[in-house]
């Protein structure tokens, strides 16, 4: 704290000293935690996808085209309706 004298001379005004420093360490501990929170964020948004298949057609797509090239890889459309025939053919363990 630092204690400062008034401008008549009579009243004394307390003001809080801050340390050297601390300020220019906020902006960094600001991006820090922001930086936390946009990756966790990234990380359940890739889990959620995965768990609900919506990234099944890209990662057939690039299988495909690694693993076989020069093969024919279905269009988007053929796969899905693949897939659900084959889902409804074999059900498995689903709910519905």
């Amino acid at each position: 704290m630092t204690v400062r004298q008034g401008s008549q001379g009579s009243a004394a005004t307390v003001v809080p000293a801050v340390a050297a420093g601390s300020r220019s360490r906020l902006p960094a501990l600001a991006a820090g935690v922001a930086r936390r929170v946009r990756d966790g964020a990234a990380s359940v948004r890739w889990y959620v996808r995965q768990v609900m298949g919506d990234d099944a057609y890209a990662t057939y797509a690039a299988h495909q085209r690694a693993v076989h090239p020069g093969g024919v890889v279905m269009t988007e459309r053929e796969f899905w309706r693949m897939r659900h025939a084959e889902q409804d053919a074999n059900p498995g363990s689903r709910c519905c």
